[in-house]
């Protein structure tokens, strides 16, 4: 019959979560505090109930384990990693069951990524009878939040390890919070007191592609809106190291006005002056990256709805945004 694991058990392990939901009905891993969920946009209140970057940790010997879950009909799939290595990519879109098999008789540690798009309720999990189960250990890792748009959240991306923040976090040892929300990346203020509160090593905040495409923020607003997020999150995190990104390349929009009268030419330089002002004021812990040094005209043919890279893009954004991080990921 096998052993019934509560997905609250404390032998699990969950990372990138920001807060967890309990009912009898499951867990539902959110990325916001779900307590505080009223005082968020309901647009964002969706998106962050989709587990980006979320992943299951332990311990076990055992041969096969289930995952019993409340079926969503859009829904990316999950990926299980064995002592870190890729052991299977499942599907989950109107699946309540699946199963994972063939595992080594032997203590492995098991690594299970969530979906990246797509609510996931997680009723419990079984392994096999006769088999132990125990915590994985904790690695200490830097602690990193990655802020940004659909681009961050990586729907288009083949699989919840292969977005950009997983693969950066990956190749880099970090604790990833994915903190990106299709479409909602609109400087809320809820959000930069969710990043204060939050303990982090690095964070990066990837602006602007949602603000142009929805004018949200204009001239007038745009730049205090950076100015005012950053402050907020510097009242607890003082030193740590903010890592400003500009839009990457997006054909149609590069020198269109929208209609607030922004492109994403002026956002990129509103952005970076952003940064300049906050340097001048003695903040020598922030840093600009041009979203175009990260994807840039070269890799049109990556965005197949000129805005969202595939999979070989999201790889190519990672490559480079690793390159971008690693100066400030020399910590003592």
């Amino acid at each position: 019959m096998g052993q019934n694991i509560s997905p609250d058990d404390v032998r699990l392990r969950w990372r990138g979560t920001v807060s967890k939901e309990i009912t009898n009905e499951g867990l539902i891993p959110w990325r916001i505090p779900y307590s505080q969920k009223d005082l968020f946009a309901w647009e964002l209140v969706e998106r962050a109930a989709m587990p980006a970057g979320v992943c299951i940790d332990f311990v076990s010997n055992t041969p096969y384990f289930e995952i019993f879950c409340a079926p969503v009909a859009e829904r990316s799939p999950i990926d299980v990693f064995c002592n870190g290595v890729l052991h299977s990519t499942i599907e989950t879109a109107n699946l309540d069951f699946l199963r994972l098999e063939n595992f080594a008789p032997s203590n492995n540690t098991l690594q299970i990524w969530l979906p990246q798009h797509g609510e996931f309720r997680i009723k419990g999990l079984v392994i096999d009878d006769k088999s132990i189960l125990a915590k994985s250990e904790d690695l200490k890792n830097r602690k990193w939040i990655a802020y940004g748009s659909s681009i961050t959240q990586c729907r288009h991306a083949d699989s919840p390890s292969q977005t950009w923040p997983a693969l950066v976090a990956r190749k880099n040892n970090l604790d990833l919070t994915c903190m990106g929300y299709g479409g909602q990346c609109h400087l809320d203020p809820m959000i930069a007191r969710t990043i204060r509160d939050l303990p982090a090593d690095i964070i990066s905040l990837c602006l602007g592609i949602n603000i142009y495409g929805a004018s949200s923020l204009n001239q007038r607003t745009f730049q205090p809106g950076i100015l005012g997020f950053i402050q907020i999150l510097r009242e607890k995190h003082v030193n740590t190291p903010v890592i400003v990104m500009s839009p990457i390349y997006s054909p149609g929009r590069e020198e269109t006005l929208n209609e607030v009268d922004m492109t994403l030419q002026i956002m990129r330089s509103e952005i970076e002056n952003s940064v300049d002002i906050l340097k001048g004021l003695g903040d020598v812990n922030i840093h600009y990256v041009d979203g175009l040094d990260i994807f840039d005209k070269q890799y049109e043919y990556l965005l197949p709805d000129n805005l969202h890279p595939n999979n070989e893009g999201y790889s190519i954004m990672a490559s480079n945004i690793s390159e971008s991080l690693a100066p400030h990921l020399c910590f003592e």
